[in-house]
């Protein structure tokens, strides 16, 4: 069954799977980026083209959604999906998931005016451009001519997945406790994991620490300068950007104008009081 990893981009996902994919994929808890592929992202081509969807029709494509993920729960396995999508009705009509094919979900936030930076960083776009982006709820993206994601506003996007909050299938994360309090948070969503799949093993604290020791943000930099990594985007002027920027360093009072904080903060108010960031 399925377990999402979701979040609006840049929000911390990447660190969250690396956490998970270097305690169940590996015998010693040391990160490498090649664990990184046993947690695929969906919506992606080859989750239609295994079903026999044609990817160039995007009605076809959200029509079945569900199909592709009852192909994926074939397997009876516990298995984490990535995805930036919201939660929601695609066109209108079809539904991104449904709570048979879904067992929960982990959702990761992250304040948005951190967001902003980076995503307009990782996309090479102005700051101007990427705040539209964040405030528009039928924003959609796609990565490397994969179909399209549904991604909404900022605020859209996080208050979507809360459909599972009432069947205690529902997990927030905020990145900032997840970066400033690693080890705790972590064992919380382990937890979380274990109670959601009835996993009966206890949780290696010794396993855990390993995993934390190498997956710190400097650790992940590293790693993307000597191996590189394929998540990294390429801009317009065949430049790579790197993946691994400022991380935790990233801090919206030097990098936006007192124009665009009051943008952001006007228009999120309400989410980014309950998340504490106001």
């Amino acid at each position: 069954m399925i377990i999402w990893l979701a979040s609006y981009p840049k929000s911390g996902n990447t660190f969250l799977r690396s956490l998970l994919a270097s305690y169940f994929y590996s015998e010693n808890g040391v990160f490498e980026f090649e664990q990184l592929k046993k947690i695929e992202q969906f919506p992606v081509n080859e989750n239609f083209e295994k079903i026999g969807i044609n990817i160039n029709d995007k009605f076809e494509v959200a029509k079945n959604y569900i199909k592709a993920q009852e192909e994926i729960n074939k397997t009876k396995k516990l298995s984490f999906w990535k995805t930036h999508s919201s939660f929601c009705k695609l066109y209108d009509k079809y539904n991104f998931s449904d709570l048979k094919n879904s067992l929960g979900v982990i959702y990761i936030v992250r304040d948005p005016r951190n967001v902003v930076s980076s995503f307009a960083r990782h996309n090479s776009k102005s700051i101007n451009e990427t705040v539209e982006l964040l405030i528009n709820d039928l924003a959609t993206g796609n990565e490397k001519n994969e179909v399209e994601v549904y991604l909404g506003s900022w605020n859209f996007n996080y208050n979507s997945w809360k459909v599972f909050k009432n069947s205690n299938r529902y997990l927030l994360i905020r990145y900032e406790d997840l970066i400033n309090d690693t080890e705790n948070v972590y064992i919380k969503i382990l937890r979380f994991i274990n109670d959601l799949s009835k996993l009966k093993s206890s949780i290696n604290i010794n396993k855990i620490r390993k995993v934390v020791k190498s997956t710190t943000f400097s650790q992940m930099k590293k790693l993307e300068e000597e191996q590189g990594f394929e998540e990294s985007k390429v801009n317009d002027l065949g430049k790579t950007v790197k993946f691994f920027n400022l991380g935790p360093k990233n801090n919206w009072k030097n990098l936006l104008s007192s124009q665009i904080i009051k943008k952001i903060e006007n228009k999120f108010n309400k989410e980014m009081l309950e998340l504490g960031y106001l």
